[in-house]
């Protein structure tokens, strides 16, 4: 009874002192506003602040917890409005802002604040306020005590600020992170102070904690709104973040204890955070000095080298960190001289806590914090390095010379700060992780155009100036020498034809030894075993080729594919991890290596065939037995043992292989290209790389050895085989992946093996190509029928057949009205290639010849206004069709010269013939051999010049080439009257514009290279004038062209040598012209025609051949006679005689 009574006494004294505080609180706050009514001037308002409220301030901090919080934040707004006034009063103010810090703070930390955005602006503005009056103070020489207590009102702001961040804030943080910026500005200015500051301020060390707390808090606020912030805001930080990288870089040497690591590692974070698309110099010199930040005991590091064994640190049970007890000196202890620093108080704001699972168990056993702080900072700086390489990866490589190292990399004599002694060397698991994520994302994306310049000098080699390319060759050499010593599989493999010729070879057997001991770390072996060999197909994908790879393969399978000493060759280990049936991630892996290989050294496959059908059927049979496949309007679907993905890429292995047998080069297209026809172009033809026809580099350029198997000539034998055995169960299987790989296969079968076949295999093919475009009901397995369909009717047997190209068109034409884009874009690939062997068939489809033409015609012209890659197919077909179509008088002439003066009837009908046309003397004769039959639509050719017009305007740089390509085909058909075509200027004009203005050289290039295919002048029409003036235009000034894209430079001279080749058809036929005003223009110009002449007759001696140099002197001298007769008709003898020498001096 006497406790109860005591209690209940306790009870009513304590709520009589709440309820006296609470009065206080009130009582204080409105005198407050009652005396500041009559605006008093700034000295009478300190004195009623120190008077009501800070000479009581303890009794005001205590009652805050009873009073309401809207009550607190209207009283607190209320004192922040006074600040403005206060200022006024001169130095008297810091004393009282500092008394108003104080008693703001200390109620903040007693009860929770709903503050909204109003208030935020004035809070934030008063702190500004008043934090830049305590720093200007501070900065001056005063005695230490004033600015000890300056600089805590300055932290107790922050802190405030960071409290009051929690609760959710729109617009206020850009004023939030202005303040912080403009603190960390101030900082920098002030830290010769910071010892002297925390010998008197024991929670606070120094100003490096200040800071630390301020990038603290713009971090927490850029992970949580940065995205909402304006720019400057953004650039504004970074800047000021640069100004304290370059300050720390400057003094290259890193203090080592726990006030420093934090702020390094807070700063660090604030920059992870805030980096978007910097200048990457300015911070790389200085992040990379964190490399070796808490490292200097290079003794200590020698044990930390990438080892495979992991360290055990106790010999209990695992226990997972969260339930790991902690014992008194666990990871909070501190070292001896820095325990009076900020550690020593609870609430501590930079207090870091760390657990257990920041931690690897490799790592120790988390006692030594002060490493383990430090290490944050060096991760911290490893993921801003990260950070930059991916905001500007192609800036970011002007910087590898100085964060990855050019030799030595093994020796720890020779520790640098760079990213390979991180991985190398660094205790701290989650680093040296880091590391190699950051290594990777270097060498991923643009780097790999980059590191093609990269080629490997001795450095004794090198002299005192290193190239680009030879740093980058020696950093190479020392990724690939930490690969080779500790399995490391991070190296991307590049351009090895300009490395040590061993390099490769000594890459893939390394790879090749390591799959074969294994891994042994058991949970993740099946992983790491895929790294591994994927590692291997990037080595074997390399381009171009390697020699030293070839010969290793070459003695590999003269040993019957046994290694040296007893160890499994390269192929031999592929090709037991691709058997692995029961693991599908292992064998997949193996069997894209097998693609690579087939790929990029096909010379062997024939020597291998047996292997790789014999995987491939192991696969197939794996697989259970599946109906045949219901086509369109059907379902069903069973799921096998082997995955599709699996399934599929050993398929894919056998379409590969079985192109590399063949010799597969790609489509064998039977275009007339008129590039080729003159001897100035057909030396700067460059070769076409098919990117799915196997790499035959190695055939080209060296002649192949006595021990190498020879490639079957057809690879009849191999086909029959995969028809027989392999096929039959993939062709119609339920998964789609499956179908469209296998019809694929037929997409990379040769001329020579198809027709090698026996008439029931090719009936087989031609039927399963048919089906899979007509009647399956996935999307990609039409596709692939569409593109095998595109292959196999450029065969020029299956092109004289009308039965057969019958059925594609039925099938192509079908899928190009497919909603999908992907398989409209191979029916217009496919629809351009029938268009063009059609012309070798054509009279065969008698009464169906008008049907077919027409049919195609409209399908092209429809997929004209389709998308870009679907319209350059089409403009492509259209002039395929445009160069066979025959163009007749009504009064039905046949068997007649026509002569290239001109016609006495217009043309104003079309006809189909076959393509036994033919042109001798400047006559043309149209064979009547097959009796054409008229056609219904006479605006056909209208209509596909409007669509070639309309293509070159709408089109991108390749529907432009097609249209140019297209155009070359339509003046090669010899029954068409250009002179007599309305459009005809326009199609020129066209040209020209293209050949001027283009800024692709291919474009230009096709535009001269259609301009020079009229035959005589009737054929330019009213144009000739015009395209001889514009034609010298270009060439008189084609040295000023501006060069947009490196990749034109090598387009350049075979714009030039196509330009000289037109620019000589056209002259030759100058003096056929009539037209006066032309004639004045070659006068105007013979003094810079006479210099060309002369510089194109002095390039004569370059010529490879004679008959080419032949060629070459019959143009010029055609032309220089032309223009000599121009000359002389226009009575200027001497002009005339000057190109008559040039004739006699013609090499």
């Amino acid at each position: 009874m006497k406790f109860e009574v005591a209690r209940m006494s306790s009870l009513s004294s304590a709520s009589s002192l709440s309820s006296s505080a609470v009065r206080s609180w009130r009582t204080a706050f409105l005198t407050l506003r009652d005396e500041t009514l009559a605006s008093p001037p700034p000295s009478a308002v300190l004195n009623l602040l120190q008077h009501l409220l800070f000479s009581n301030s303890q009794s005001l901090i205590a009652a805050a917890p009873d009073l309401p919080p809207h009550e607190i934040v209207s009283d607190i707004m209320f004192l922040m409005e006074l600040v403005p006034t206060c200022s006024d009063a001169g130095d008297d103010t810091s004393l009282t802002f500092i008394s108003m810090c104080h008693l703001i703070h200390d109620v903040c930390q007693r009860v929770s604040l709903e503050i909204n955005s109003p208030s935020w602006a004035l809070m934030l503005d008063t702190f500004g306020t008043m934090v830049e009056s305590f720093l200007g103070k501070a900065g001056s020489k005063r005695i230490f005590s004033e600015n000890a207590a300056r600089i805590k009102a300055v932290m107790e702001c922050v802190e405030t600020v960071r409290k009051c961040t929690v609760s959710e804030v729109p617009s206020p943080y850009c004023h939030m992170l202005s303040c912080g910026v403009i603190f960390l500005i101030t900082f920098s200015g002030n830290q010769r102070y910071a010892p002297e500051i925390g010998k008197r301020i024991p929670r606070y060390n120094s100003l490096w904690e200040v800071q630390t707390i301020a990038f603290t808090m713009i971090t927490a606020v850029f992970s949580r709104d940065g995205s909402s912030f304006p720019g400057d805001i953004w650039q504004s930080t970074i800047e000021v973040l640069r100004k304290v990288m370059d300050a720390l870089a400057s003094k290259s040497v890193l203090v080592e204890d726990n006030v420093m690591s934090r702020f390094y590692t807070s700063l660090l974070h604030c920059l992870h955070v805030v980096l978007t698309n910097p200048k990457v110099a300015g911070f790389v010199a200085a992040l990379r000095i964190f490399f070796i930040y808490g490292l200097t005991n290079r003794t200590a590091l020698a044990f930390r080298v990438l080892s495979t064994e992991p360290t055990k640190t106790d010999s209990g049970p695992y226990r997972p960190p969260h339930l790991r007890k902690k014992n008194g000196t666990g990871i909070r202890r501190h070292k001896a001289q820095d325990s009076q620093s900020s550690s020593d108080h609870e609430s501590s704001m930079v207090d870091f806590t760390s657990s257990d699972s920041d931690y690897s168990d490799t790592d120790g056993s988390g006692k030594d914090s002060d490493s383990l702080r430090i290490s944050k900072a060096r991760l911290a700086a490893i993921a801003c390095i990260q950070d930059l390489c991916q905001a500007d990866p192609k800036s970011f490589t002007a910087q590898w010379t100085m964060i990855l190292p050019t030799n030595d990399v093994l020796q720890l004599r020779k520790y640098e700060a760079t990213l390979m002694t991180c991985l190398l060397f660094d205790p701290y698991l989650k680093a040296r992780i880091a590391s190699a994520a950051t290594l990777a994302a270097m060498l991923d994306g643009p780097s790999s155009v980059f590191l093609q310049v990269a080629e490997y000098k001795e450095s004794t080699k090198c002299g005192s100036f290193t190239a680009l390319s030879s740093s980058l060759g020696q950093i190479l050499m020392q990724l690939h020498a930490v690969y080779l010593h500790y399995w490391c599989f991070f190296v991307v493999f590049y351009r090895y034809a300009r490395m040590p010729e061993e390099l490769l070879p000594t890459v893939i057997t390394s790879l090749r030894a390591r799959v074969e001991e294994g891994f042994p770390f058991k949970s993740d072996q099946t992983s790491l075993m895929a790294v591994a060999l994927s590692c291997l197909t990037a080595a074997l994908s390399t381009s171009p080729s390697s020699p030293k790879v070839k010969e290793m393969f070459l003695e590999e399978i003269s040993a019957g594919f046994a290694g040296a000493q007893g160890k499994p060759s390269v192929l031999f280990t592929i090709f037991q991890y691709a058997e692995k049936l029961t693991c599908p991630t292992i064998s997949f892996e193996a069997l894209q290596a097998l693609r690579a290989v087939s790929h990029n050294y096909p010379n062997i496959m024939v020597a291998c065939w047996e292997q790789v059908s014999t995987i491939v059927y192991g696969f197939l049979r794996a697989t259970p037995e599946v109906p045949a496949r219901q086509w369109k309007g059907h379902s069903g679907n069973t799921v096998g043992s082997i995955g599709e993905k699996t399934l599929t890429a050993a398929i894919k292995v056998l379409d590969e292989c079985l192109r590399a047998i063949s010799g597969y080069k790609g489509t064998e297209e039977i275009l007339d290209d008129r590039l080729l026809d003159t001897p100035f172009t057909s030396d700067c033809m460059r070769q076409k790389k098919i990117s799915s026809a196997p790499s035959y580099v190695l055939e080209n350029t060296k002649e192949t050895t006595g021990d190498e198997p020879k490639a079957c000539e057809s690879g009849g034998e191999q086909w029959c085989e995969a028809i027989e055995k392999h096929i039959p169960l993939i062709l119609w299987h339920t998964f789609p992946m499956v179908r469209a790989a296998s019809v694929t296969c037929f997409a990379g079968i040769t001329s020579s093996v198809f027709f090698s076949l026996t008439k029931e295999k090719q009936d087989f093919i031609l039927s399963s190509l048919i089906n899979a475009a007509v009647n399956d009901e996935v999307p990609s397995v039409r596709s692939a029928g569409c593109r095998a369909i595109g292959v196999i009717t450029c065969f020029l047997q299956i092109s004289q057949s009308a039965e057969t190209l019958q059925k594609f068109i039925h099938a192509v034409e079908s899928n190009t009205r497919d909603p999908l884009v992907l398989v409209r874009i191979t029916a217009s690939w496919a629809l351009a290639n029938i268009c063009d062997s059609l012309r070798h068939c054509i009279s065969d489809f008698s009464s169906e010849r008008h049907s077919v033409v027409a049919l195609l015609i409209e399908c092209a012209l429809r997929l004209t206004k389709d998308g870009d890659k679907i319209k350059s197919n089409a403009v492509r077909a259209l002039g395929n069709l445009s160069r066979f179509l025959q163009y007749r008088s009504p009064t039905g002439i046949h068997d007649k010269p026509v002569n290239c003066a001109g016609l006495s009837t217009p043309i104003n009908s079309v006809e189909v013939l076959s393509s036994s046309t033919n042109k001798k003397n400047g006559h043309r004769f149209v064979s009547n051999s097959n009796q054409p039959l008229p056609l219904g639509d006479s605006s056909w050719l209208e209509r596909m010049v409007q669509a070639f017009l309309s293509c070159v305007t709408t089109g991108n740089v390749k529907v432009q080439w097609n249209v140019c390509h297209a155009l070359s085909n339509l003046f090669l058909n010899e029954t068409l009257r250009l002179q007599d075509m309305d459009w005809a200027s326009s199609v020129f004009s066209i040209l020209l514009l293209l050949l001027r203005d283009s800024s692709n050289f291919k474009i230009r290039i096709q535009a001269a290279a259609a301009l020079s295919v009229p035959a005589s002048i009737l054929d330019y029409g009213r144009s000739f004038s015009d395209v001889v003036q514009g034609l010298e235009h270009i060439l008189e000034n084609l040295g000023l062209d501006q060069i947009s894209t490196p990749s034109s430079f090598k387009y350049r001279v075979a714009l030039e040598k196509q330009l000289t080749s037109t620019m000589l058809h056209v002259l030759s036929l100058a003096s056929s012209s009539d037209h006066q005003p032309l004639k004045d223009f070659l006068v105007k110009k013979a003094a810079f025609l006479e210099e060309w002449f002369k510089a194109l007759c002095s390039s004569l001696g370059e010529t490879s051949t004679q008959p080419e140099a032949d060629r070459k002197k019959e143009m010029i001298s055609q032309a220089v006679q032309s223009l000599t007769e121009v000359y002389k008709s226009r009575n200027h003898h001497a002009i005339a005689q000057k190109f008559e020498n040039l004739t006699n001096n013609i090499p």
